[in-house]
């Protein structure tokens, strides 16, 4: 067998990013990870946020144990591995050279809706809650480890149409299609975050990837400057996003 494929998705909160983890862990040639540098983050920055004590004793605080995690043996010696990762909890200094053992991905999904779902389990987000300044430095970093542009894929498309962007996705990877990545089973996995309680409610419930929604999200006054300040870095990346393939 060869070296495994490690993919790093990369995405702010609040993106559909526990979804494409239950997608990736439909595969069964798949492991995946769920947020590695979450409690190193939080003991590091000392910020909180909701399930704080519980994070810090479910993970290592040392960014760089994480790491030699990170780029360890694959769990189940599975040949591909998805790793969920938010570019704000790349804290400066935090150790990046794990990123040339990675195919990496980004995930966006509006502004505006990331605030209001982000804002409804942590009120008063800024915007480095969401992970807008701190992606830039996250996709040059990559770039100049790997040589290569990561591709980028919006959250309402894969809703739109989960075959064809998923398809799109695995293509952009180099890896095969897998028909599991589009249904799960409801309830929670082994490999959820010990955050799950708090965050993971909906896609617990869930079985695949919902339609988008039709509605607006009701956004609070005071999250609107926090949507400007974000938008910038989200248009940029949705500039160069993929399209769909196969499938309508």
């Amino acid at each position: 067998m060869g070296e495994p494929i490690r993919i790093a998705m990369w995405s702010g909160p609040r993106n559909l990013s526990t979804a494409m983890m239950r997608s990736f862990g439909g595969r069964a040639d798949c492991a995946v990870l769920d947020e590695p540098f979450y409690a190193a983050y939080l003991h590091h920055s000392g910020i909180e946020h909701p399930m704080k004590a519980e994070v810090l004793r479910a993970q290592p605080t040392d960014p760089d144990e994480v790491e030699r995690c990170v780029i360890g043996p694959v769990p189940g010696g599975r040949p591909l591995w998805h790793q969920k990762h938010m570019p704000h909890h790349m804290l400066p200094g935090f150790p990046r050279g794990w990123f040339a053992a990675c195919r990496h991905f980004i995930l966006i999904r509006a502004p505006e809706r990331v605030a209001a779902s982000f804002d409804a389990g942590r009120p008063d987000p800024t915007v480095e809650d969401l992970g807008a300044p701190q992606m830039d430095g996250v996709i040059a970093d990559i770039v100049a480890m790997t040589g290569r542009e990561p591709p980028v894929v919006e959250a309402e498309d894969i809703r739109a149409n989960p075959e064809g962007m998923l398809r799109a996705l695995c293509a952009a990877l180099e890896i095969p299609w897998d028909a599991g990545m589009l249904r799960w089973e409801t309830g929670r996995r082994e490999t959820d975050g010990v955050w799950a309680p708090h965050w993971y409610r909906a896609v617990e419930a869930s079985t695949g990837f919902a339609p988008p929604p039709r509605e607006e999200p009701a956004l609070r006054p005071a999250l609107r400057p926090v949507v400007e300040a974000a938008r910038p870095s989200f248009e940029r990346l949705r500039a160069r996003k993929l399209g769909p393939v196969g499938a309508a």
